[in-house]
């Protein structure tokens, strides 16, 4: 059996840009592609026949445009990788998101799953430990230039530092009790504390990667609050109202 070619990165880039459009709007036509991609609509009607020809994207002239099953599979790795260094490079290195868009654009097709795990990992590491800063001067060889200049610095800090422990200590118990995954609002996050439930919905969110310690944000939710979507582990989840009752949170602060 002769094995076809590995997807180039142009190729990747329609089906990122595809399952982006159905996403959006359910399907994607090739006018939109074209827009998206700033490219000719012939450019377009050539890549859709190629991907149409390796069964990754279903396609019929002057038609919609969707992805098959193992087309979507691709593109959402490639959509996850992309997602997971452009929140990276903003959340834990400050960049400007659009810049920060651009570099994750050049940089999404050549990384492998367990490297962008671990970008994953380390954010959530940094936004939730408390001693993260501590913890990335020792470990990863981090140096601040305003102690080289001015070593009184550092005193200042480290005063400003335990000043903001005891005022968040002061603020009382009501930011930092657990409360249902269903009571963040959209943008909050939440470390998750607790999975209570039971049988086969209980083994569901745990199926999903909803477990203890692990860092869950709220997307949206329905204007009903039924259901929400949720963002954990760079995979973004739906959930029913019943479900994230189950689930306990801690809030962080961001």
């Amino acid at each position: 059996m002769t094995m076809m070619p590995a997807l180039s990165v142009n190729m990747e880039n329609y089906l990122e840009t595809i399952f982006n459009l159905v996403g959006e709007n359910a399907v994607a036509r090739a006018k939109d592609i074209s827009d998206r991609l700033e490219v000719s609509r012939s450019s377009v009607t050539g890549m859709l026949q190629a991907l149409r020809e390796r069964g990754l994207v279903n396609y019929e002239r002057y038609g919609f445009v969707t992805l098959t099953p193992e087309g979507a599979a691709i593109a959402g790795r490639v959509a996850r990788r992309h997602e997971a260094l452009r929140d990276f490079m903003v959340n834990v290195l400050s960049l400007d998101p659009t810049e920060a868009d651009a570099a994750a654009c050049h940089m999404e097709h050549g990384i492998s799953k367990n490297v962008v795990d671990r970008f994953i990992e380390f954010a959530d590491f940094v936004q939730t430990c408390p001693r993260a800063g501590s913890k990335w001067v020792r470990e990863f060889g981090y140096r601040c230039e305003e102690s080289s200049v001015s070593p009184e610095h550092c005193e200042r800090c480290i005063e400003q530092c335990l000043d903001d422990v005891r005022k968040t200590a002061r603020k009382g118990m009501s930011d930092t009790m657990n409360v249902a995954l269903s009571e963040l609002k959209p943008g909050e996050k939440g470390q998750v504390e607790k999975v209570a439930g039971q049988g086969a919905i209980k083994r569901r969110i745990r199926d999903m990667g909803v477990t203890t310690g692990s860092l869950v944000e709220m997307v949206r939710m329905a204007p009903l609050g039924d259901p929400i979507e949720v963002k954990i582990k760079g995979y973004h989840l739906t959930l029913r109202k019943e479900e994230a009752v189950d689930i306990s949170v801690k809030r962080v602060k961001t």
